[in-house]
């Protein structure tokens, strides 16, 4: 690896991480963008390079979220009951997702996925409809169809799931902070279980690159989650000390800036 990749790497990882903790995102929508961008430029097939951006996203997830909750949890604003009752069904889903799904689909198909969701949830946001009063969390087998779409989605495109459970539990009346704390919270096991399937799906695939085992390019692994780490308590301080409306805004400013590259690239992969 070359000095530039070395701090290209770096510096991506203390913005994830510093946006994990913010938004509770898991800063995979900013490294699937780069890190395809990052591959590309080192000949690394399109379609191939999409796919490895997303599984090297998800896998550092693991790390950030754990440093991005103990920070929230030490406020208090991690909703425990709900991490609980999504849980289950996010790992069915990403693992649905990550050994079978992403193994199948084009990567110019991935882009274009990543792009329209993440473009979804960032209107979602933006438009800042308030949600019917008396509109609560759905019951257990309600969290679990939840849990199971998110950790699917999550596996598609690389991200935490906070882009989809972040919105989600605002609609349903839970406080943006305390959404964004829990959607921390649940960014391990949706990591953990996506990562686990694009191990599966990617055994046997030739290295594109030294340092690449399948889908997982170890080196972007090792630096981005060192990085992140220690700026996801940093970002956690921030969107407490941020009010609902701005915080809103950062988020959904942030989607529809990521979503427009990924959609530029599944246009141009097609």
């Amino acid at each position: 690896m070359t000095a530039g990749l070395v701090a290209e790497l770096l510096a991506l990882g203390l913005a994830a991480g510093f946006l994990a903790g913010l938004l509770g995102i898991g800063g995979g929508m900013l490294m699937v963008p780069i890190l395809t961008f990052i591959l590309n430029q080192r000949g690394v097939e399109p379609g191939l390079a999409v796919k490895m951006a997303i599984a090297t996203s998800m896998a550092t997830i693991m790390f950030t979220s754990l440093s991005s909750v103990r920070a929230h949890h030490q406020r208090g604003a991690v909703r425990w009951d709900l991490v609980k009752g999504l849980a289950p069904g996010i790992l069915a889903g990403g693992l649905l997702s990550g050994a079978g799904l992403f193994a199948l689909l084009k990567g110019a198909w991935l882009a274009l996925v990543f792009g329209a969701f993440v473009s979804f949830s960032g209107w979602q946001m933006l438009r800042n409809r308030r949600p019917a009063p008396s509109r609560q969390m759905p019951g257990a087998a309600g969290q679990f169809g939840a849990g199971a779409g998110i950790g699917t989605l999550s596996g598609l495109v690389g991200a935490g799931g906070g882009f989809v459970s972040v919105p989600f539990m605002v609609w349903c009346n839970v406080p943006v902070h305390f959404a964004v704390a829990t959607s921390a919270a649940l960014g391990f096991p949706i990591a953990v279980a996506n990562t686990v399937g694009y191990l599966v799906g990617g055994w046997g695939l030739e290295p594109a690159l030294p340092g690449s085992f399948g889908y997982l390019y170890l080196p972007a692994l090792a630096l981005i989650a060192t990085a992140s780490v220690t700026m996801a308590p940093l970002g956690a301080r921030a969107a407490h000390a941020m009010d609902v409306a701005q915080l809103k805004k950062v988020f959904a400013m942030l989607l529809f800036a990521l979503a427009a590259y990924m959609l530029y690239k599944g246009l141009s992969e097609l």
